[in-house]
């Protein structure tokens, strides 16, 4: 997922890659040469940002961090980035723009250090100022705004850049008279250097990243490509996950730039701290999973490397903006996550909404059984058990039963039984478990996991054997929420040992009160018993509750993987949250220290990344696209993202947290609950390491390990 979201989008960063490609060679990048800088204004790329009474294409800043993003994968030198970037804040202001635009002069912007000002009159020293000696034209900051001043009113020195392929200088204004007119002011330029600056670190990142890819596919060390061992497949993960976060902060801070002063520096203070730090995450990985090779100065490693640097030391210090975003989080400024849908979901409302009143005048049983009937549990299901909703009407389904306060039915592990029995169970199936399950009278639980196989359910144990009429099941599964309440069971064995690991397994429906079953609590570390054991000893199962065909089990349990509803679903928490850590901060007067304002803005980033990884996916499916790994990387952030701030809270208590009681609010026993819990969050579900060998492998296309003889 790049940063824009729909097929235009897509569109015009597959053009902008094509004129790249042609265009800005390495030989090109590597002697600096601004040579693509007429042919870039000839494009029209200059103005995308800016409306067409103003000389631009008429798209916006989206369409330019779009843009950009592109040609920072292509590590584009010249003036191109500096340039949009001051005609950006130009326009804010109310200045002309039009020579930046058609390629007759090109632009520098200084967002360090202040000129003194004197009435009319500035001097000073600005650096260094990124692009400064290709500039005809440089917008410097000055007490209470900025002033535009041209190059024949400067000094502009040349200053050793980091970024080779990109220069950097000093502009020097010594007792220069500006015109009124010259001198800006109501706009943000801080906001739009974080957006654009951090556009082309998302660029930076993302070549990095792919670089690294290709990298792990062929090279072969030991006799097999790198990318098999999980040490690179980890470190591949980690940076894809660091793109997306970036990514999706950037298009936030695009969103928020019109929006309140509030949401504008919360959204652009996230973008700040997470987007040049992808980039350098980025190139530092890809140096090091090209060895010694990357290290060297021919290869282009390192001209990615330095270009991260530099954006990241121009974009500011990201200790800085945690603390910012740490400040608006303490103040209880956060950035909604609602959609906002078009003129098309009018009718879809109009008619949802009258159905909904109806469902909201029922009683609690008579809705339920309503809600059941008319397909309002699964609308993203077919008819009857659905209503066959496209990923629009899902959402406005979501948004008016909310507003309604119609509460769907809680599902829980019958939401992974239902898209399993509506593709693959028979008819007698269906009709004798779908309607009372949607109706929230059955209660499932799920017998896959077991404790020889953990995460690897295709190396499960348990066993079944044909016999007259049915089966007979014999094994261990372990980790089974809601085991003791549950009526019936979900469970997966083996039918056909001699067959390869994935074949040979065959999906059961049990009935939990059989004979042979035994329950028995698992208490876990925190002194609770959640989860159970269960024991199947000869537990016999008839035919017809068989699920799918024989020994194809594997593929009726991945089913809900293709079935996934449409929808902004909060990430399940077993610790704590912000908002209780913002309470306990709070409350142990900690929420004014400095180093506890960085660590809060730290996991304000984080968890604003995740939520926006949950919306940007729901935005891509509703125009269209493919939503690609946003699924898999939001679980992962998520659940990590639950134990950093349960950590982060339990360090603040002290000394104290070697107790578990003894507050009469029950602090100490609250946090302390909440760190040993939350231990299960990057195990339950897949570990965070198989996760990482997923998107390693489904995603980024890295070879997988060859498995072991038979």
């Amino acid at each position: 997922m790049a940063i824009g979201l729909t097929e235009e989008h897509e569109a015009l960063a597959a053009s902008v890659r094509g004129f790249a490609e042609r265009n800005i060679t390495s030989q090109a990048v590597r002697r600096a040469d601004a040579g693509c800088w007429p042919a870039l204004a000839a494009q029209g790329l200059p103005g995308l940002h800016l409306p067409e009474d103003a000389g631009g294409e008429g798209f916006g800043i989206l369409e330019q961090a779009v843009a950009l993003e592109e040609l920072g994968r292509a590590m584009a030198p010249g003036p191109y980035t500096p340039t949009v970037l001051a005609s950006a804040i130009m326009h804010a202001a109310g200045a002309q723009v039009r020579g930046l635009i058609d390629g007759t002069r090109t632009a520098a912007v200084g967002l360090s250090g202040s000129l003194d000002r004197d009435g009319s009159v500035v001097s000073g020293t600005i650096q260094p100022v990124l692009g400064a000696p290709l500039a005809d034209v440089f917008l410097l900051p000055v007490r209470d705004g900025w002033v535009v001043v041209a190059r024949d009113d400067v000094t502009v020195g040349s200053l050793e850049s980091l970024d080779i392929t990109r220069p950097v200088g000093s502009v020097t204004v010594d007792h220069v008279t500006v015109p009124d007119e010259s001198f800006l002011s109501g706009m943000d330029a801080h906001a739009y250097a974080a957006v654009l600056l951090g556009a082309e670190a998302c660029g930076v990142a993302g070549r990095a990243l792919d670089d690294a890819v290709g990298y792990a596919k062929l090279r072969e060390q030991f006799g097999r490509p790198i990318g098999q061992f999980q040490g690179i497949k980890h470190k591949c993960a980690r940076m894809l996950i660091a793109v997306e976060r970036a990514r999706a902060a950037v298009w936030d801070a695009v969103r928020a730039l019109d929006e309140s002063e509030e949401q504008r520096a919360y959204a652009v203070g996230v973008a700040a701290a997470l987007a040049a730090d992808a980039a350098v995450t980025c190139t530092e990985g890809n140096i090091q999973v090209h060895g010694g090779i990357g290290y060297t100065y021919e290869h282009d490693a390192h001209l990615l490397y330095r270009r991260a640097l530099t954006l990241r030391a121009l974009l500011g210090r990201a200790s800085g903006h945690r603390a910012d975003v740490g400040a608006l989080a303490v103040a209880g400024v956060r950035r909604p996550m609602s959609i906002e849908l078009d003129e098309d979901a009018a009718p879809v409302r109009e008619e949802v909404r009258a159905r909904v009143a109806e469902l909201a005048a029922m009683e609690p049983l008579a809705q339920r059984a309503a809600m059941a009937e008319g397909g309002w549990v699964t609308p993203h299901l077919p008819e009857p058990w659905g209503r066959g909703a496209g990923p629009l009407e899902q959402i406005v389904i979501q948004q008016e039963l909310a507003a309604a306060k119609v509460r769907p039915v809680p599902l829980m592990i019958a939401a992974w039984v239902v898209p399993s029995l509506v593709q693959y169970g028979t008819a007698e199936q269906q009709e004798r478990f779908l309607p009372p399950t949607l109706r929230g009278e059955i209660i499932w639980c799920q017998l896959f996991s077991e404790p020889g196989s953990g995460s690897d359910l295709a190396g499960l144990r348990t066993r079944a054997e044909r016999v007259e009429g049915g089966w007979t099941i014999t094994g261990q599964k372990i980790w089974t929420s809601l085991a003791r309440e549950a009526q019936w069971g979900i469970c997966i064995a083996r039918t056909s040992p001699d067959r390869p690991k994935h074949d040979g397994i065959t999906y059961f429906l049990l009935d939990m009160k059989s004979p042979g079953i035994e329950v028995r609590p698992l208490r876990e570390c925190t002194g609770e018993a959640v989860f159970n054991e269960v024991f199947l000893d000869g537990v016999f199962v008839p035919d017809d509750l068989v699920v799918g065909p024989v020994d194809a089990g594997w593929r009726v349990a991945r089913t809900t993987l293709a079935n996934e509803r449409v929808g902004l679903t909060s990430s399940f928490q077993l610790g704590g949250d912000l908002p209780k850590l913002l309470e306990l901060a709070a409350g142990l007067g900690l929420d004014d220290d400095p180093v506890v304002r960085d660590g809060i803005g730290h996991l304000a980033c984080d968890e604003h990344s995740f939520n926006l990884l949950g919306l940007r996916a729901t935005l891509k499916q509703l125009s269209g696209t493919d939503p690609g790994a946003t699924a898999n990387v939001r679980k992962l952030v998520a659940m990590e993202h639950g134990q950093h701030v349960t950590e982060f809270g339990f360090t603040l208590l002290g000394e104290e947290g070697a107790l578990t009681g003894g507050r009469e609010d029950g602090l100490r026993a609250r946090w302390t609950r909440y760190l040993l819990a939350s231990r299960a969050m990057t195990i339950g579900g897949g570990t965070t390491e198989v996760n990482l060998n997923v998107i390693g492998e489904r995603i980024l296309g890295l070879p997988r390990d060859p498995e072991p003889a038979r």
